[in-house]
């Protein structure tokens, strides 16, 4: 059995068409000198995740590339700000948040995002979307020093049983299949995993915009 907001959304398509602008991305990517795409880094919270691309988003800026981060607290205050964290909302969260990026990506900006995506389903279904265009982060840290460092007191708060369906404590977190890139943030400070990003992204010719 379908549930409602798959049926509406399914409803709501069927008499729409997506019309084709007379600039395309290559025209954006060529004019920016520099190709678009989603820089996506999963961990835990508090493992560092919104630092390092917020760090990566400024060196990259510094260079003139086009960027945008989004986080995963500044979506939920707006776009996303009626889901839970059910594994349901999850879903949905992370739907509209590739829906948006693919649109970003269109316009010609490079995306990095911070999101937990717990689950290696969901993360596929971002790579699914963008194929060529993802790059997959994992920023590795164990729940123990995410709990150490808890700087928004989430985890205290999780363990007082206060907050429900916390990732690393009453949830589950999903380490990465086949992750393009591993940062250790427990053995890296968010200055040098930032410098790793960019090694790694040159390394891979990421940015590269090719007629």
């Amino acid at each position: 059995m379908k549930n409602n907001s798959t049926s509406n959304i399914q409803h709501s398509t069927l008499n729409i068409v997506w019309h084709n602008g007379y600039v395309k991305r290559a025209d954006r990517n060529r004019l920016n000198k520099h190709k678009s795409g989603l820089i996506w880094f999963t961990g835990l919270s508090a493992s560092g995740k919104s630092t390092i691309a917020h760090l990566v988003e400024k060196k990259l800026h510094e260079q003139g590339i086009r960027t945008y981060v989004l986080d995963g607290d500044n979506v939920r205050h707006g776009l996303n700000v009626d889901l839970g964290f059910s594994r349901e909302d999850r879903k949905e969260n992370l739907r509209r948040i590739v829906e948006v990026c693919k649109l970003m990506v269109d316009a010609g900006l490079v995306v990095l995002t911070a999101f937990i995506s717990p689950y290696n389903e969901d993360r596929a279904y971002v790579r699914s979307k963008l194929n060529d265009d993802y790059i997959e982060i994992y920023v590795k840290c164990s729940v123990e020093e995410c709990e150490r460092r808890d700087p928004k007191g989430l985890y205290k708060k999780a363990r007082a049983g206060i907050i429900k369906n916390y990732t690393g404590i009453s949830a589950p977190y999903e380490v990465p299949d086949n992750p393009d890139l591993v940062i250790d943030t427990e053995h890296c400070d968010p200055e040098k995993a930032a410098v790793l990003v960019l090694e790694f992204l040159k390394s891979r010719d990421f940015l590269r915009f090719r007629n």
